[in-house]
Parts: structure tokens; C-alpha cells; sequence
């Protein structure tokens, strides 16, 4: 169960920890201790936290919030995740949609269906390929 807890807050800003809104216009960092590779390296937690979001299983508490909370984070680019939070949720998609489609692609459709967050992702990434360091010869 407590691993269920990881998960939720590894898919918040999907994979993971939005819940209430403090009066500062922030979401609680409640769940901001979660080791986000225990959470992906755990098929059955992923599987669990996916179904909860796309209406396909039962949710634990955290699973709600983070439910209540996806389309506002994603939305605003996560403008109310603490640090830790957006850390957290960056890595979470970028390890769906490097590695688990069958996961993300649900999910984009649900909650971001113009690929806005994918499509930066990708730019992104394509910037860093392009600034690797040349190679040095001997």
C-alpha cells in the first residue's frame, strides 16, 4: 500500500504528488519523499496509478489528488509543484514516454490531448543531443 503512495506522487505534475492547494497557491508537499525509481522500476505500482488515472481501477487517496490535480498541472506547466515536485514529474513522463507508451499514450489522450508536453519533452531532448561535446582525437 505504501508503495501506492510513491507512485501517486511520482505522476502528480502524471506520475506524480499534486494534491490540495495550500493558500499560497501551491500543492502540498506532502508527498515530496519519494524515491521515483523505486515508483518506476514497479510494474504493478505504475499499472495501479495509470488505471487509477484513466478511470480503469480504484484509486488510494494520494491516487485521487493526484487525479483531482493532473489537468491543472499540466496545464499551467506544473506552476504550482514545488521543486521537488516538478523534479519528480519530469522525470515520471519522460520514463513513460521513453519507455512505456502503452502508458503514456492514454494518458496524453486524457489529459493533454495536443501533445503539448510531449512535444516539448522531445524538443528538449533533441537540444541536448545537439549540444554534446565534440570528440576529442588523439
Amino acid at each position: 500500500m505504501w508503495k501506492l503512495v510513491l507512485l501517486g506522487s511520482l505522476l502528480i505534475c502524471i506520475g506524480q504528488t499534486l494534491a490540495e492547494v495550500t493558500e499560497k497557491s501551491q500543492y502540498t508537499t506532502k508527498y515530496d519523499n519519494v524515491d521515483i525509481n523505486e515508483v518506476v522500476h514497479n510494474e504493478r505500482l505504475l499499472k495501479n496509478y495509470v488505471n487509477c488515472l484513466l478511470d480503469r481501477g480504484p484509486c488510494s487517496p494520494d491516487g485521487l489528488e493526484l487525479k483531482k490535480n493532473m489537468p491543472d498541472a499540466i496545464e499551467t506547466d506544473c506552476s504550482k509543484c514545488s521543486d521537488k515536485q516538478r523534479e519528480g514529474s519530469e522525470a515520471m513522463m519522460r520514463f513513460l514516454i521513453d519507455n512505456k507508451p502503452e502508458y503514456w499514450n492514454p494518458l496524453q489522450e486524457k489529459y493533454d490531448p495536443t501533445g503539448s508536453y510531449k512535444k516539448r519533452y522531445l524538443d528538449a531532448k533533441k537540444a541536448e543531443v545537439a549540444i554534446q561535446p565534440a570528440e576529442k582525437t588523439p
